[in-house]
């Protein structure tokens, strides 16, 4: 037998066929390969066809001044390969000629690329083209036989195409050499070294008729095969075969050969030096020339660092902390780790059950729960309570080709957890409510005893307490001021005074102005023994002493008691506090009062608003400077005021001239628009009544005031304005217009009816309101004003360089912003050292609309049916909204308000729903009759229907309109 044939070299007669042979191999290896190791397998053919010493691939980098950078090498002597570590454009090499000329060339070596090969040899080199006509490097072969034959050139190219293909798709493998990674990152260094290192994929060709078998040298190092003692046969491999894994690998050969298939194994190999290795082997059955089986082509390489990986990855799934198993497409159990095992029971006796048939899992729904999990074909879990240990689980299914992984989590602390975050914000929540409520009422509490009422009313049920007791300093003594909770036998027996230097409880809370905590009884006793008796004679259990104190000096003391013993939290402690503080504040007010200085609080409080109010329709900022230093008070004003359906008022106004009447004209003023904003009049009739007032003071008093009404609804501002300038308009885009409206006369001296102008105002636009003191001076007409103005607004910018008067997702920043707008305005305009003559205000507000999923509206017909149909919008609406808490109450409102229509008005009717803060229901129709409550007798069938209404809203009222009326509602959402 000839050299060549002991190779498994073709003769050229067979060349075509073998060519063919190698191209179905190829063709027909899986896509399990990675990148490289197809570059790998594809230069290892190239080589073997060619008889080539060796060969190399480039990949090309695009942008590159040097563009192909070697990756893969083969068979090449290491000085050799380095000089072709990077290739540039300008270099007369086989492997740039191919890649600029975009077909195959063949170049003999030279001198100095020679130094390492033997004479004679040459590099055939063929582009590697994508489908786009782009290159994507170049696969090189060093011949030592001339210039490739056609035969071989055609194979070059088709291994060329078939390389491309394999980039173009290749294998989810990490590493994988995808152009799209392809960077000088990823082909320099020490990560090109490590994958050419990691690159093993051997050859191999069994004669199945003879049992002879040739493997290259790759193979070889694989196996553990010694080249020279290796005697070419199958035997000799197939004894090195693991012996339990040799039936199978003999049963793979028999059915490869039988079907004349692929062959495909993985298998242990126990080589000569003793080492036991996990190989792969891959194979295509050739057929000879009579049509049977004679050869077989493949491929090998070794797996044993992904048998490693996967043994280390089922230890660590075996002893993971959560439970893990793994079902079939029929959900029957194939693996359970330790975890999973305590909850199911062990593996032995659940392997190959269906998971909800495993005794103790008998979990309602979890059948259907599973199935319809996993049907979406996308991870997802659920919570459920294991039947055995009643703890929580959460089930996480990850679907996979063959079944379903479950992860069982235990969320029994963590669902614990949130339910207790969850009560804590609910009563958080409830706190802050309540104190605000207290705030309010101890606004409105004048007396000593109207403090002590509502601290009874308020504070008791807030931390479950029943008693209630306060005293006062008087000089050195204590007086009793009020109690609640108590028998009239104990508040006798009780001394009216108690010196503040006596010990007791109350006494040394005043004295150390620090709360005293008294959790029961006995504690009590051990600390007061000479006034326990008297405490307990009032049939409390615990005590808190909670010491008054305003402006750092003691007032008084306020004793809360309890029924049963009680342990005082850190969090009832801070409640406790925070609760003495604001009713010591009220507390010294309603003591200290002064006639004198009551008039001039109140009149402070009166001038303007301490804080505009946060609505959800505009963001609103607002400035006052005093014309003079020295002046307390003036005529500017401004107020932000909420109407009904999310509607707001923004108002400002100019009193002319300065000092107390003026100020209390003003005073008058704001609390006849909140009176009328509260009747709900249409701008032009508030500014009647508002002309009416003015008028009624005297011939000297006139007003300038502009008063807009902005709809969320809508986006419509609705403006009527007496002798004030006109309102500024900065749209998002930051251009400012000042729209024209109609100049009525000032209040005091106009003529009704006042014209109003509807305004389209676009979402996240600025209206800014001010008074003529901002905008007019004696060194400055109002035109200029104006200018300066719109200019300040455009140009206003945070120290980020962003306008001032851009808008933001972020409610408080925008307010903040707003406010930094105001103090750029006044600081541009009312310079610090220019004294003016006037005051002057200025209120900026963004305006947000609602959005159009928030507000749902239905034409009603004039019929008895119209009150039905209400019900089933609003049922199928808050159905959507997700209120079905509120269904009910707002059916009913609506059945009601539709009825009313129905019977007592006309068309046409119109219901509407807004959610916002609240829920809003409007039922509007074609009638300008105001409803109103009436004392229904016990006899009377009717005029109960408002009041089924005020007991199911929070507020409701009506609103008249140019061509009806509108009756609304408010409900606090759940």
């Amino acid at each position: 037998m000839a050299r060549n044939e002991q190779l498994g070299q073709a003769p050229p007669a067979a060349a075509e066929a073998q060519e063919a042979v190698r191209m179905h191999v190829l063709r027909n290896t899986g896509d399990g390969q990675t990148q490289a190791e197809a570059l790998q397998l594809a230069l290892h053919h190239a080589v073997a066809d060619l008889g080539g010493l060796g060969g190399m691939v480039h990949l090309r980098i695009p942008g590159d001044s040097r563009p192909l950078h070697l990756a893969v090498t083969g068979g090449l002597p290491r000085e050799f390969a380095q000089q072709w570590g990077t290739l540039g454009w300008q270099d007369e090499t086989a492997p740039i000629r191919a890649l600029r000329d975009s077909a195959l060339v063949w170049l003999p070596t030279t001198d100095t690329q020679a130094r390492a090969l033997p004479a004679g040899t040459g590099i055939a080199a063929v582009p590697l083209l994508a489908a786009e006509g782009s290159s994507l490097g170049v696969l090189s072969v060093v011949t030592v036989s001339g210039a490739p034959s056609v035969t071989q050139r055609d194979l070059l190219e088709a291994l060329a195409r078939w390389v491309c293909e394999r980039l173009a798709h290749p294998a989810p493998t990490t590493g994988s050499l995808n152009p799209a990674w392809w960077n000088a990152e990823h082909l320099a260094g020490p990560r090109l070294q490590q994958a050419r290192e990691a690159v093993r994929v051997g050859t191999w060709d069994q004669n199945l008729r003879t049992g002879d078998v040739v493997y290259d040298e790759t193979t070889m190092a694989i196996l553990g095969i010694d080249p020279e003692t290796f005697d070419g046969r199958v035997d000799t491999v197939v004894g090195l075969v693991h012996p339990d894994d040799l039936p199978r690998v003999v049963a793979a050969v028999d059915r490869a050969i039988r079907q004349r298939g692929e062959y495909a194994a993985e298998y242990r190999l126990c080589r000569s030096d003793g080492s036991v290795v996990w190989i792969e082997a891959r194979a295509q059955v050739v057929l000879g020339e009579d049509g049977e089986p004679a050869h077989f082509v493949g491929t090998v390489w070794d797996t044993t660092q992904k048998r490693a990986a996967l043994d280390s990855v089922g230890h660590s799934l075996l002893h993971m902390s959560d439970g893990f198993l793994t079902v079939d497409a029929d959900w029957r159990i194939e693996f359970v780790n330790l975890h999973a095992e305590r909850l199911l029971g062990p593996s032995q006796q659940l392997f190959g059950r269906v998971l909800w048939d495993v005794p103790g899992t008998e979990v309602p729904g979890l059948e259907d729960r599973c199935r319809q999990a996993a049907a979406t074909g996308a991870p997802t879990g659920f919570d459920v309570q294991w039947p055995t240990n009643r703890r929580w689980y959460h089930l996480r299914l990850v679907p996979s080709p063959d079944g379903v992984t479950v992860f069982l989590t235990d969320v029994t602390e963590t669902r614990l957890a949130d339910e207790q975050r969850a009560a804590a914000q609910r009563a958080a929540a409830r706190r802050t409510t309540h104190i605000g409520r207290l705030n309010a009422a101890l606004a409105d509490a004048v007396t000593v005893s109207d403090v002590v009422d509502t601290v009874a009313e308020r504070v008791l049920p807030l931390v479950g307490a029943t008693g209630l007791f306060v005293q006062l300093v008087d000089g050195e003594s204590l007086r009793v001021a009020g109690s609640a909770g108590y028998s009239q036998e104990f508040l006798d027996n009780f001394p009216k005074r108690m010196s503040v230097s006596d010990h007791t409880p109350v006494s040394d809370a005043v004295r150390h102005g620090a709360p005293q905590y008294l959790r029961s009884r006995r504690e009590f006793r051990d600390r007061y023994p000479e006034v326990a008796g008297l405490a307990f004679s009032g049939g409390k259990n615990a005590w808190a002493f909670l010491p008054l104190i305003v402006s750092g000096r003691p007032v008084g003391c306020l004793v809360i008691s309890f029924s049963r013993p009680r342990r005082f939290s850190e969090e009832d402690r801070a409640l406790l506090t925070a609760l003495s503080g604001l009713i010591a504040q009220a507390l010294e007010r309603a003591r200290l009062y002064d006639a004198e200085h009551t008039r001039s609080q109140e009149l402070q409080r009166g001038l303007l608003p301490l804080v505009l109010p946060s609505l959800p329709a505009v963001t609103a900022a607002a400035h006052y400077v005093p014309a003079t230093e020295g002046l307390e008070v003036g005529g500017d004003w401004y107020d932000v005021i909420p109407l009904s359906a999310e509607r707001v008022a923004l108002v400002i106004g100019d009193v002319m001239g300065h000092g107390l009447s003026e100020a209390a004209t003003m005073g008058r003023l704001r609390t006849a628009v909140h009176t009328l904003v509260g009747l709900e009049l249409p701008p032009d009739e508030l500014f009647s009544h508002l002309n009416d007032l003015v008028s009624d003071l005297g011939d000297d008093f006139y007003a300038t005031c502009l008063y807009a009404v902005y709809d969320p609804a809508t986006q419509i501002c609705t403006v009527v304005r007496a002798g004030h300038p006109p309102p500024a308009l900065l749209h998002p885009d930051g251009t400012v217009h000042f729209p024209q409206l109609p100049q009525n006369p000032p209040l005091g001296a106009a003529t009704p009816p006042f014209e109003t102008v509807e305004l389209t105002v676009p979402e996240g636009s600025l209206i800014v309101l001010y008074t003529d003191g901002l905008v007019e001076s004696a060194a400055r007409d109002i035109d200029s004003g104006m200018a300066h103005l719109a200019k300040t607004l455009t140009d206003a910018q945070m120290p980020n360089g962003r306008a001032l008067g851009a808008t933001t997702a972020d409610r408080d920043a925008d307010a903040r912003r707003l406010d930094q707008l105001c103090t750029a305005l006044i600081s541009a305009l009312v310079p610090a050292k220019e004294q003016t003559s006037d005051d002057t205000a200025v209120l900026v507000a963004r305006t947000h609309p609602l959005a159009a999923g928030n507000v749902a509206s239905w034409e009603l017909p004039e019929d008895p049916i119209a009150a039905g149909q209400a019900r089933d919008y609003v049922r199928h609406q808050l159905t959507e909204w997700h209120l079905d808490d509120l269904t009910w109450t707002t059916e009913l409102i609506a059945s009601e308000l539709v009825g009313n229509v129905i019977r007592h008005a006309r068309g046409p009717v119109q219901l509407r729903l807004i959610r916002s803060r609240s829920l809003i229901c409007e039922v509007t129709d074609g009638s300008l009759t105001t409803p109103h409550i009436r004392r229904a007798l016990e006899t009377d069938e009717g005029n109960r229907g408002l009041q089924l209404i005020a007991a199911l809203t929070q507020r409701w009222g009506t609103r008249h309109l140019s061509n009806g009326k509108c009756i609304w509602t408010e409900q606090l959402l759940p």
